[in-house]
């Protein structure tokens, strides 16, 4: 490419779109580790205590809880901030998931809820997603539904999840009870 573009070769890709990426002959490693360090910080968790999961076991949320209301704006911006880690952070993303249905009822409960996300990212700072070579490509795939686990309108959650190689792609979804 650079003998028809004038472009110059800058080596190994280090930083891509806030993601830390390293690079070596067994693979390729991406993690948003300064990202969940700035989003601590703007959320006053720094300091905070790590949680062992991203979500408690049998949390239930509804959007027809007595709860007080919080800022939309601050969990709008929270929610959004998890979503960007979800690219190397697949282990938040049912969290996430849950707690983004509620962008337009958000209330205390909520946040409390997103901030035991933000507890679990503290504690697994140096986690990330790994590219491996693969000596053959094998196509393998996971999938779950939680069976009407909305308390609002009893849908279930989907989820799939595949491999190929070392690759993944994955993706969660609400379906009709």
């Amino acid at each position: 490419m650079q003998e028809s573009f004038e472009m110059t070769d800058l080596g190994l890709m280090t930083y891509f779109l806030g993601m830390k990426v390293n690079q070596n002959e067994h693979g390729i490693f991406i993690s948003h580790r300064a990202f969940a360090l700035e989003v601590l910080s703007k959320f006053c968790m720094a300091n905070c205590k790590s949680a062992s999961t991203p979500i408690a076991l049998g949390e239930k949320l509804s959007s027809n809880s007595d709860h007080d209301r919080v800022d939309e704006k601050s969990y709008r911006s929270l929610i959004g901030c998890l979503l960007y880690l979800t690219a190397t952070k697949p282990d938040i993303m049912y969290a996430v998931s849950l707690l983004s249905w509620f962008m337009h009822c958000c209330n205390v409960a909520h946040f409390k809820a997103a901030k035991i996300v933000l507890r679990y990212v503290k504690r697994t700072l140096g986690y990330g997603m790994k590219f491996e070579r693969a000596e053959e490509l094998k196509l393998v795939g996971y999938s779950d539904s939680d069976w009407a686990g909305s308390v609002d309108d009893t849908k279930s959650t989907s989820s799939y999840f595949f491999t190929l190689g070392s690759g993944c792609n994955g993706l969660n979804s609400r379906l009709s009870k």
